[in-house]
């Protein structure tokens, strides 16, 4: 049987999964969608409004301005993709690049990366990014330089450590034997050996990123306002939570769902890929 296609059965078997993907597939769609989708303009007003319940006309209520909460959090949602996608997929890549340079490179340029990973992750992230509010003021690009940088080192030390495991393998060496030089020996044999724990580590790491920007927003440090962000929706909810429950309500079941199903999703990959869970199936 194709090896692909025997993984595409036994995740199809895992329940929680396809529970995953699906919830990973509404999160995307409501995103990218969110114009079509969303039943009003998300910075319009409509003050005799504010802070109502659900009706037919507000799904989920108003916010403090009267403001569709629904139509916020759909476009929230775009916001963290977007910090999602380019955050996750860049440190990434230079985590990657990093990481196996570490592994293959030579002892001193290895211990030099490896302070530099432990560097990074002695930071934590709300207190880098309140030094780098303070210099440069809260924004979007911010968040996503804050992101960046501080998921570098995760990716970096897998991705070293996995090197560290192949380079001296029998098929590495041969391919040395023969005159290859690392640019070659990384590109065409390390690399497709790493990336897929990689790519799993990073499918998990996506809530995490998401969990970041709300977080940062909430504290009034990340997207400013009147941006739609989940992070800023729960902040002005919990501020009017005396009065209505549902901007909170609202702005907090994206981030469960969400966290939800990229972590089924995430674990489910890695039972698949990793030899030592499969027979768990």
């Amino acid at each position: 049987m194709n090896p692909w296609r025997e993984k595409l059965q036994l995740f199809m078997r895992n329940g929680k999964g396809m529970f995953g993907l699906v919830l990973v597939l509404i999160f995307f769609a409501s995103a990218l969608f969110a114009p079509q989708l969303a039943p009003h303009d998300p910075f319009q007003l409509n003050i005799p409004a504010r802070n109502s319940g659900p009706t037919i006309d507000y799904f989920v209520g108003t916010d403090q301005l009267g403001r569709d909460t629904f139509s916020r959090v759909l476009y929230g949602g775009r916001v963290a993709l977007k910090i999602a996608a380019i955050g996750v997929s860049v440190s990434l890549l230079i985590g990657l690049v990093l990481g196996m340079i570490a592994g293959y490179g030579p002892r001193w340029l290895d211990n030099a990366l490896l302070l530099f990973f432990d560097t990074v992750r002695s930071f934590p992230t709300i207190v880098m990014a309140l030094a780098v509010v303070a210099l440069t003021g809260p924004s979007l690009g911010m968040v996503m330089v804050i992101v960046i940088i501080t998921s570098i080192p995760g990716y970096g030390r897998l991705a070293r450590t996995s090197t560290l495991a192949l380079r001296n393998a029998d098929f590495i060496t041969a391919e040395q034997s023969l005159g290859a030089g690392p640019v070659r020996v990384l590109a065409g044999h390390i690399l497709p050996n790493v990336i897929g724990p990689l790519l799993i580590l990073a499918a998990m790491d996506v809530p995490v990123v998401v969990t970041i920007e709300a977080g940062l927003s909430f504290l009034g440090l990340g997207v400013l306002p009147p941006t739609p962000s989940w992070g800023s929706i729960l902040n002005e909810g919990y501020m009017v939570i005396r009065d209505t429950p549902w901007p909170v309500v609202a702005g907090g079941i994206p981030l469960v769902l969400t966290t939800l199903g990229f972590t089924f999703l995430g674990e489910a990959l890695r039972d698949i890929f990793d030899p030592r869970l499969r027979k768990g199936y």
